[in-house]
């Protein structure tokens, strides 16, 4: 029917282009959704100002937020792990190791620094979870043996700062001998009278929660985080029964005795600081 046929041109607007926003302006929590300003985000500690969601952060973000004036000397950063097994699956380990080296600005699954917390001496070890998803290898536990020697040699309390995926599987063996390794070197701590704290964030699995993670004069943990040594869906398929709820969260962990406490992001420097202030030998 011709009636119903448009004759002329309608109504025509002219629209602007749309404004590019730049990447990394701002930053959707993955627990209640909402958009915030990557700014906001950072002077919030990485924490969603909305939910209280506590974002995976990593060895540099840590530092930043523990150490004073951000000012620390990193330690032990020629220690580098190396693919002797000459390992491959879908990739050979040398090439994970190569494109890690360059996707991030970190050397190793757990980075060493030494530095001040409200002028207290404290050395820090912190897994990076963007380095082949925290993985525990032989390297790291190196250096977290080199770290026990540094803090005996010098009279200083160690802070672990754990987030893995447990062991690494590329270095086989070499992996799970630092579970024993590193358990045996804490006790030189021990020994020395130096305070050892360990802080669980999410996630914290395998092999590290089953060695130096649980080992702690204090055990503490970030809100919410994901602590075990098999995964939820790996336990519910072994034992054919449904999981509590929040089960193997730090909320479910402390209640069941394994934590001494939870520990907001916002009052990690003072806690540890008290700590030090409350467990090291007197001057």
């Amino acid at each position: 029917m011709s009636w119903f046929r448009r004759n002329k041109e309608g109504i025509t607007t002219t629209t602007e282009e749309k404004l590019e926003v730049p990447e990394g302006l701002w930053w959707k929590c993955p627990s209640c959704k909402k958009a915030v300003p990557t700014a906001d985000l950072k002077k919030n500690n990485y924490i969603c100002p909305v939910c209280n969601y506590h974002l995976r952060i990593n060895s540099v973000e840590y530092f930043e937020i523990l150490f004073d004036d951000n000012a620390f000397k990193p330690l032990f950063e020629t220690l580098r792990p190396t693919d002797r097994l000459q390992f491959k699956d879908l990739k050979a380990y040398s090439d994970r190791l190569e494109d890690a080296a360059k996707k991030v600005t970190v050397t190793e699954a757990i980075s060493i620094a030494i530095g001040k917390v409200n002028d207290q001496k404290l050395v820090c070890g912190c897994m990076n979870f963007n380095f082949i998803g925290g993985s525990m290898g032989s390297v790291v536990g190196e250096r977290i043996s080199h770290a026990i020697d540094h803090c005996v040699k010098y009279k200083a309390p160690l802070l672990i700062i754990s987030k893995s995926g447990g062991a690494r599987m590329m270095e086989s063996a070499f992996s799970l001998m630092q579970m024993a390794k590193t358990a045996a070197k804490l006790t030189q701590l021990a020994e020395a009278k130096l305070p050892y704290f360990s802080l669980m964030t999410d996630p914290t699995t395998g092999g590290v929660t089953a060695s130096y993670s649980m080992l702690g004069d204090i055990n503490m943990a970030e809100p919410d985080a994901l602590i075990g040594f098999a995964g939820p869906r790996v336990i519910k398929e072994t034992i054919k029964k449904d999981l509590p709820k929040g089960f193997q969260r730090s909320e479910f962990l402390l209640e069941h005795g394994f934590l001494d406490f939870i520990v907001s992001r916002k009052e990690l420097k003072q806690r540890i600081s008290d700590l030090i202030e409350l467990m090291m030998p007197a001057k």
